[in-house]
């Protein structure tokens, strides 16, 4: 005979409803007796119907986690890795699925129109490079409940958005390499023109012009490649040679700038220092070990999924808004003494 809700009840010795509400994940009660229904239910091999469920509440309970088709590395990117991990996580606890969707350019193709004209998912997470206007209108027009991750460049006051501070991460790493006694800072950006680019690059800036670097900092784009980074700090070490420190856009970008200061024959930290955006994947194993901008994209994707169930819950018109704090790690790249 299959189990059912009562015989969870009867075993924890609570009410039918309160385990219906565990389930559904709407019920405000104790930790302690939340764990004690999900032991019984294990314990009993009792398995939701979440179809059955659906049909009732008029609830996929799915959330649908869009990608941008266009990027080749979104399935192996650290960043979306460990930001769908947190959005996975929440979900699951709260009782819903997650479907993932690859986004394109043509919005009569849209996977993401599908879903929501379809009424497959109940709220969509998307990353800020797939917020064309089209998609945009389509989720207003519908009052359809979706967060964006990352600052978006335009509508901001339209639409629910959530980012790490990226003006703020930059200024903390000048202040950062100050205190250590670097005076020249530089900042190397991968030119692709995004608004979390156009945040560094302006907490750089004016943290430098309030510390009196000559024009307000040196800037350089480079491909995030070896050759691309050897020559951006060739490049970099001509134009302005007094540069005693550089501040790198990620840990790969940060691995081929050792790699070209130690073929110049500068040594790290003694003649320049070097901060990495990112602590992941591999900041601390490298030699010597990197100081950090932390960029917690666990918590982002927490942040996120957090936003959308509050919008879910509240309506499709809320329109939210959060930027996540970024940390400094200090290790052995920055590690020179402030001068006296």
């Amino acid at each position: 005979m299959a189990v059912t809700i009562k015989d969870i009840a009867k075993k924890v010795g609570v009410n039918p409803s309160t385990v219906s509400r565990v389930i559904n994940g709407t019920a405000s009660i104790s930790d302690e007796t939340r764990r004690k229904i999900y032991e019984a239910m294990k314990e009993l091999d009792y398995h939701p119907n979440s179809l059955a469920r659906s049909l009732a509440q008029g609830s996929t309970r799915t959330i649908g986690m869009v990608l941008d088709a266009a990027n080749t590395d979104a399935y192996s990117n650290s960043f979306f890795i460990r930001s769908m991990s947190a959005i996975e996580m929440v979900a699951q606890e709260k009782g819903y699925n997650l479907l993932i969707a690859s986004d394109t350019t043509q919005i009569n193709d849209h996977a993401v129109q599908d879903l929501v004209q379809g009424h497959k998912v109940d709220g969509i997470i998307l990353p800020v490079s797939s917020a064309t206007d089209e998609l945009l209108d389509l989720l207003i027009r519908d009052m359809f409940p979706f967060v964006v991750m990352g600052e978006p460049n335009r509508r901001q006051d339209e639409i629910s958005w959530v980012d790490v501070n990226n003006e703020t991460g930059s200024a903390q790493a000048v202040e950062h390499l100050f205190g250590k006694g670097y005076r020249c800072p530089a900042m190397l950006i991968e030119n692709h023109g995004t608004e979390f680019e156009q945040k560094r690059l302006s907490g750089f800036r004016n943290a430098c012009r309030a510390h009196a670097v000559a024009d307000g900092g040196m800037v350089l784009t480079c491909e995030c490649t070896r050759e691309g980074l050897t020559e951006a700090v060739r490049t970099l070490l001509r134009e302005r040679p007094e540069t005693d420190a550089i501040i790198c856009p990620g840990n790969v970008a940060a691995c081929y700038t050792l790699h070209a200061l130690r073929t110049l024959g500068k040594r790290v930290p003694e003649d320049i220092g070097v901060v990495t955006f990112d602590n992941y994947p591999f900041a601390e194993y490298m030699d010597p070990s990197l100081t950090a901008v932390d960029i917690d994209t666990y918590r982002l994707g927490e942040e996120a999924i957090h936003m959308l169930f509050e919008i879910m819950q509240k309506g499709g018109q809320q329109k939210l808004k959060k930027l996540i704090p970024t940390r400094m790690i200090e290790r052995t790249s920055t590690n020179r003494k402030e001068e006296t």
